[in-house]
Parts: structure tokens; C-alpha cells; sequence
């Protein structure tokens, strides 16, 4: 039987809280599908998110903010069924669109409270307009850029030879 649990600390999760917030939802299959698609580098949808949810989470926490739903909203931000760097057409306007996407697929597989909503579809901020209006929308909006950055680079740090001549 397939646990979220086992699932998270293999990507090295293991903060008890942090998994009682989220398990629910690693457990759906919706959720598991982010793993099938490459978000960064070499990094899935599934990898990111989590990364996302965790530090969103431990910053929410250390800010006295509501991070059980920094964690669970940082978990669906990017949930969407599409590898947006396939050559369609339909995913010219990826950044600017899945927030969208994410919010109809999350509302698909769980309850999301205002607050939720506010935080996937304001993550790409300020690549679409209007600014988050919650302080943990904020801060999964920073964290989102942060693990986003850190995956990407990760590319270049594998083949500095490779970076250099790009």
C-alpha cells in the first residue's frame, strides 16, 4: 500500500507535524501525478512542491503565521497534469495560467478555504498581477522562488563546463 508518510521522508520529510498536516492529501492520486512531470532541472512537480510545503511550513510556524495552510496550499500550488515544456501550443501561457489549473484540480481532491485559494493563485506573483493578500500566500510566493532558483541552478552546479559556454 502506497503511504504519503514513506512517500515524503523519501524525499528526506520526516518532521512528524508537517506529515500529520499533509498526509491526506500525498496519499491521492491527483497529488502522486505531480511525480510523473519535470518542474525544474531535474526535479519533479511533486519534489518542488514539497520542497515549497516544508519550508513554507517551518517559516509560517517560526512566524506564529497559520502554516498548516502554508503547508497543504504549498503542496498544491503547482498542480497541474501537464509537463508545461512540451512543445503545445496549450502551454505557451503556462506561467501566467496554472495557478488557475492548480485551484480547479485542488478543489477537485480537497476542501480549500479562502485563504488556500489565495495562496496557489497568487504564487506566481508578480509574473501575474495582483498581489497575494494573506502573509502566508507571501510567504509560499518567496519560498516558491526560492526552491524554483535552487532547483534550477542545480543544472548549472552539475556542468559548470556547460554553464559557461550557454
Amino acid at each position: 500500500m502506497w503511504l504519503g508518510r514513506k512517500y515524503a521522508e523519501a524525499f528526506n520529510v520526516k518532521d512528524a507535524e508537517y506529515l500529520s498536516i499533509v498526509e491526506d492529501l500525498l496519499i491521492l492520486e491527483g497529488v502522486k501525478q505531480m511525480d510523473k512531470h519535470i518542474q525544474h532541472s531535474d526535479i519533479t512537480t511533486l519534489e518542488h512542491t514539497l520542497c515549497v510545503s516544508f519550508i513554507a511550513f517551518c517559516v509560517c510556524k517560526k512566524l506564529g503565521l497559520d502554516y498548516r495552510a502554508a503547508a497543504r496550499a504549498g503542496l498544491l500550488h503547482d498542480l497541474v497534469y501537464y509537463d508545461w515544456h512540451e512543445a503545445d501550443p496549450a502551454h505557451k501561457y503556462h506561467g501566467y495560467r496554472h495557478p488557475l489549473f492548480a485551484v480547479q484540480n485542488a478543489r477537485a481532491l480537497t476542501e480549500l478555504s479562502e485563504k488556500d485559494v489565495d495562496i496557489i493563485i497568487h504564487h506566481m506573483w508578480p509574473l501575474t498581477p495582483i498581489p497575494p493578500r494573506y502573509k502566508e500566500a507571501w510567504v509560499v510566493t518567496f519560498v516558491d522562488k526560492y526552491c524554483a532558483t535552487k532547483e534550477t541552478l542545480r543544472k548549472y552546479k552539475k556542468n559548470p563546463v556547460n554553464y559557461r559556454n550557454e
